[in-house]
């Protein structure tokens, strides 16, 4: 058996660090933990579980302070968390497994990173970090903001997830360092590049971030998830701006890096759905579904584009072209994901209405135009702003939601509407491709959601 050292390194943190430390206490050999400058009962509750303590001068580097905490480690393993994180109960089993068993030859372990949730505890975003590391390798962290672990070797994919559950971020803190970097005339890497943007488009300032986004990918140097993510949020700040046809330029550019993902099959559904071509929005709904579902992405991956969401916008694409039986099935398949969603419900009831249905419990799935990805084992919600629904009781509209932009935050987020049941005309505008960081703005975090306690 492996012996682990836990290094962490932490500020202000006394919401959340003892819900971590709890998860691991039983796990860990060693917990090290790295005080940044607290001033609240941070340090206090770290003495409940460990005594060492250790203080390190801030200097606007997050490398710099993790790479001191895993100085301090001194058993075989390293496992690196944030305070606001957590194993839940299944995956501290899987650690113990995996500490009982891990071979020595093993340089460093993956593992699931769940970053954000639906109101039903879901996971709907989600991406693998280098979460256990063999000290005798000495790895080290790169980069003052947005760090990563640099690692080489024997890797092992393991399926453990650690999961993100923040309760603040400090908004302005890494692009005042980011920014800080600039005026001392600092030249940014690729990777700064790319992160750079990410702060400018989550602060508005959306012209500055396209400029910065195409500084990024004219350097041909970036990661391949970051190239095609950058495409999808130059699209975000064209759409801010009101300029659909850039907008549509910047997601047809992510086709450069790799074949389609569904993701932004799901954009370019959505752009045919506001242009009223819903037999366009067809073709890339359709594809969505047809695309297998990555199993070990190392990129962001919102799983509602490549489980439910393309299907129930086939629902409204069908309904509107008044395939009402393609509709119904559609809206099936969705519901075998999120059996639960209220709009498939409702969608449900208001079909049944329409075919002269009176109790269906399934539908003929196998219809030989549809190509659908049988992946009903990933029943995912995402979560949506509880506004009151006006048409919810009005069985004459398909129900959908459409994102509206929030003025005190600059944020979009979720509004339920309807729209009304017209044979002839229809006014239906279904969100479901606002990405960030290549993925939906569906319960998912702010810039990738990698916080960074100091």
């Amino acid at each position: 058996m492996i012996t682990i050292s836990l290094c962490m390194i932490v500020k202000d943190e006394e919401e959340t660090l003892g819900r971590c430390l709890e998860s691991v206490k039983s796990i860990v050999d060693e917990i090290n933990i790295v005080d940044t400058g607290s001033t609240d009962k941070t340090t206090k509750i770290a003495k409940k579980y460990t005594n060492r303590i250790f203080n390190f001068k801030w200097i606007n580097d997050f490398a710099a302070a993790r790479n001191f905490a895993f100085q301090k480690a001194t058993k075989e393993y390293i496992l690196w968390l944030d305070a606001d994180d957590v194993l839940l109960e299944e995956d501290q089993k899987k650690l113990l497994e995996l500490k009982s068993n891990l071979s020595p030859s093993v340089d460093a372990v993956s593992m699931k990173y769940n970053l954000a949730y639906d109101e039903h505890g879901n996971v709907v975003s989600s991406l693998r970090r280098n979460r256990l590391v063999n000290r005798q390798k000495g790895f080290k962290w790169i980069g003052a903001v947005h760090e990563y672990l640099e690692v080489y070797g024997n890797i092992q994919v393991a399926d453990i997830s650690v999961s993100h559950k923040s309760m603040r971020h400090d908004s302005d803190r890494n692009i005042m360092i980011y920014e800080g970097r600039l005026a001392k005339g600092e030249e940014f890497s690729p990777r700064d590049l790319y992160y750079y943007s990410n702060e400018l488009l989550d602060h508005q300032q959306h012209e500055k971030a396209i400029i910065y986004y195409n500084k990024f990918l004219d350097t041909k140097e970036g990661w391949v998830e970051d190239n095609i993510a950058a495409c999808g949020k130059i699209a975000d700040c064209y759409n801010a701006l009101g300029d659909k046809d850039k907008e549509l330029e910047s997601t047809l550019r992510s086709f450069q890096y790799d074949k389609p993902r569904a993701d932004f099959c799901c954009r370019l559904g959505f752009h045919f759905l506001n242009q009223k071509e819903p037999q366009k929005a067809v073709f890339w709904y359709n594809l969505a579904t047809a695309l297998e579902k990555p199993k070990d992405n190392w990129g962001f991956i919102n799983h509602a584009c490549w489980t439910w969401l393309p299907h129930l916008q086939l629902c409204i694409c069908y309904d509107q072209l008044g395939n009402h039986q393609l509709a119904y099935h559609h809206n099936e398949i969705a519901r075998s994901f999120v059996p639960g969603d209220w709009r498939v419900l409702h969608n449900k009831k208001y079909l049944e209405e329409i075919l002269g249905y009176n109790n269906i419990a399934n539908t003929n799935t196998e219809d030989k135009e549809l190509t659908v990805t049988e992946n009903i084992d990933s029943k995912i919600t995402p979560s949506f702003n509880k506004i009151e629904n006006e048409a919810a009781s009005d069985p004459k509209t398909i129900v959908q939601s459409e994102p509206e932009e929030n003025k005190s935050t600059g944020k979009r987020k979720y509004t339920k509407r309807a729209s009304k049941k017209n044979t002839k005309t229809k006014d239906t505008h279904v969100e479901t491709e606002e990405a960030q960081e290549a993925t939906l703005k569906v319960g998912t975090p702010k810039k990738g959601s990698e916080k960074r306690d100091v």
